[in-house]
């Protein structure tokens, strides 16, 4: 099975520090274990690359620079399998942001769902499972549910 890993969980699997690492590792590494592959996709990079190297003062950003940023970003293409975005990706999330009627920064979910879709990824893994809840294709399982 497939496993999509939301942003806030890598953000998470790369911090010893966060009160949930040790529940997303455990989770993360459960999955691979189980033979599960857990997936990322461009823009997932792109959120984590911009919270890790956002200054601390700034929206809890990780406030690191572009060389440890690197580094954890490598361990995650170590552990994880990327999903390209194309033209189907766009196609779908097209259909679903106005299937769904999604505005605002919902927007940003949709794409990941539509990404999903296209690549056949049924599951998310994800502290914010309401997120997701308006997506009938899409399964969202909170880290607690693995371990």
């Amino acid at each position: 099975m497939l496993f999509m890993a939301d942003t806030n969980i890598l953000l998470r699997f790369i911090s010893p520090s966060d009160p949930n690492h040790i529940l997303v590792r455990d989770a993360i590494y459960s999955l691979l274990n189980s033979k599960e592959t857990v997936c990322y996709t461009s823009q997932i990079m792109g959120e984590f690359w911009n919270v890790c190297t956002r200054p601390t003062t700034a929206r809890s950003g990780f406030g690191l620079s572009i060389e440890e940023t690197d580094q954890r970003a490598q361990v995650i293409e170590r552990y994880c399998y990327f999903l390209p975005d194309n033209a189907d990706v766009h196609t779908e999330w097209r259909r679903l942001v106005v299937d769904y009627r999604v505005s605002g920064v919902k927007v940003h979910d949709a794409r990941l769902a539509a990404a999903m879709i296209v690549h056949g990824v049924t599951h998310i893994l994800t502290f914010n499972t309401s997120d997701f809840a308006r997506y009938p294709e899409i399964t969202t399982v909170h880290p607690t549910d693995v371990c």
